[in-house]
C-alpha cells in the first residue's frame, strides 16, 4: 500500500508536510498544497486511518455533496437528487443535501458537524481539490464522476466513451461524414468539469477513426450564445448535416435555431441529444438520444457507499453503458451536403 511516506517522497516534502495538508492543522504555501495533492491523487494514496462507522454508530443518513454552480444542470440535478433520495429510502436511509460550494475548507467544516455515514459527491473535476480531503474523512466517500487520475475512491458514472460510440456508429452508418457538437457551457470546460471533457475528447476519437469531420463548439443557455455556437459551427464547416447536442438544456432552442435557419430535420440536418428521455422525447419532435440513466446511476451510487460501510471493495470507477434511441429526428444524409468538395 503507498505511504505517506511515499507521497512525501514523490512530493519533495516531510511526511509532517503531508499530514498538514491532510488535516488543515497548519498553514501551507499554495504551491506545496497543490504539489502534494497531485501527488496524493497520482499515487491513489488513502490513508491507513480511514475507518466505517460501527453499526452502533450509524445515522442512517447519507450525506449528497451537490454545488450550485453557475453552469450547473439544474433539472439534472434535480432528477439525480430524486433518484438517490428514493434510493436511500429503499434502504432504510435518509439524505442529507449539501449545496454550499466553498471548497475544501467548506467541507471540512460540514463534515466535522455533519451525521452522514458516508458521502456522495458530485461535479467531480479533474485535480479536484476536495479528493484528498474526502480521503482523511473517518467515513466511505463515492465520487459521481471519473475523475481523470487514480483517487483512492470508488466511483460511478456513465459511460461517455460508449456513448461517443453509439452516437458516431448510428450517424456514420446514415451516411452523415460531417457532424457537429454542441457542448456543455465554456465554464464547465475551464473548471474541467468531467463528463463534458470526457463525452468531447471520446466523441472526437472516435469520430475520427470512422473518417467523420467534427466540429466542436461550447455553448451557453441564452439564445444568443445558441445562435453564435451554431452560426460558429457552419461557418467552419458548411458542409455538417448532423448536430449532436451534449447540453440538453438547450436542446429546444437548437431545434429552433436550425429552423430559423431554413433546415428541415431530419431532411437536411439530423439532431441527437445526449441526455434525458423526458427531454428528448417530446413533440413537435421526438429527437434521437443517447439516453442519461440517472435513476439507476442513484442507486448505484447509494449502493455502492452502503457496500463501504461493510466492506472494504478496491476503489473502482464503475460505469453504467447508455443505450441510444432512434426517433424523428435522425434520416440518411442528403447527398447534395454529403458529397459536397467530392
Amino acid at each position: 500500500m503507498v505511504t505517506i511516506i511515499d507521497v512525501a517522497r514523490a512530493a519533495g516534502v516531510a511526511p509532517s508536510t503531508v499530514s498538514y495538508v491532510l488535516n488543515g492543522k497548519r498553514p501551507i504555501s499554495v504551491e506545496t498544497r497543490r504539489q502534494v495533492e497531485q501527488c496524493i491523487r497520482d499515487l491513489g494514496y488513502r490513508p491507513s486511518n480511514r475507518r466505517t462507522p460501527s453499526p452502533r454508530h450509524r445515522t442512517n443518513v447519507l450525506g449528497l455533496l451537490a454545488p450550485l454552480r453557475v453552469d450547473v444542470n439544474m433539472p439534472a440535478l434535480t432528477r439525480f437528487v430524486g433518484a438517490t433520495m428514493a434510493a436511500a429510502r429503499v434502504r432504510d436511509h435518509d439524505l442529507l443535501v449539501l449545496t454550499h460550494d466553498t471548497g475544501v475548507a467548506g467541507l471540512r467544516r460540514a463534515m466535522s458537524i455533519a451525521v452522514t455515514d458516508a458521502l456522495i459527491v458530485l461535479d467531480v473535476h479533474d485535480a479536484d481539490p476536495r479528493v484528498p480531503a474526502l480521503l482523511t474523512l473517518d467515513r466511505p466517500a463515492v465520487l459521481v464522476g471519473a475523475a481523470g487520475r487514480p483517487t483512492g475512491l470508488p466511483g460511478v458514472d456513465l459511460d461517455f466513451a460508449r456513448a461517443a460510440e453509439r452516437t458516431v456508429a448510428h450517424l456514420a452508418g446514415l451516411g452523415h461524414r460531417s457532424v457537429g457538437l454542441v457542448g456543455s457551457p465554456l465554464s464547465s470546460y475551464v473548471r474541467e468539469v468531467d463528463h463534458a471533457r470526457r463525452f468531447t475528447r471520446a466523441f472526437e476519437t472516435v469520430a475520427g477513426r470512422r473518417g467523420l469531420r467534427t466540429r466542436w463548439r461550447a455553448c451557453g443557455e441564452s439564445v444568443e450564445a445558441i445562435r453564435s455556437c451554431l452560426d460558429a459551427l457552419f461557418a467552419e464547416d458548411p458542409t455538417i448535416t448532423a448536430l449532436v447536442v451534449e447540453n440538453e438544456t438547450v436542446l429546444p432552442d437548437v431545434l429552433e435555431q436550425v429552423r430559423w435557419r431554413g433546415r428541415r430535420v431530419p431532411e437536411d440536418i439530423s439532431v441527437v441529444a445526449v441526455g434525458h428521455d423526458d427531454i428528448a422525447d417530446r413533440p413537435p419532435l421526438r429527437v434521437t438520444s443517447v439516453a442519461l440513466p440517472t435513476a439507476e446511476l442513484g442507486r448505484l451510487a447509494v449502493d455502492t457507499a452502503l457496500r463501504q460501510l461493510d466492506t472494504a471493495p478496491p476503489p473502482e470507477t464503475r460505469l453504467l453503458a447508455p443505450d441510444l434511441t432512434v426517433r424523428e429526428s435522425t434520416a440518411p444524409a442528403p447527398m447534395t451536403s454529403s458529397c459536397a468538395g467530392c
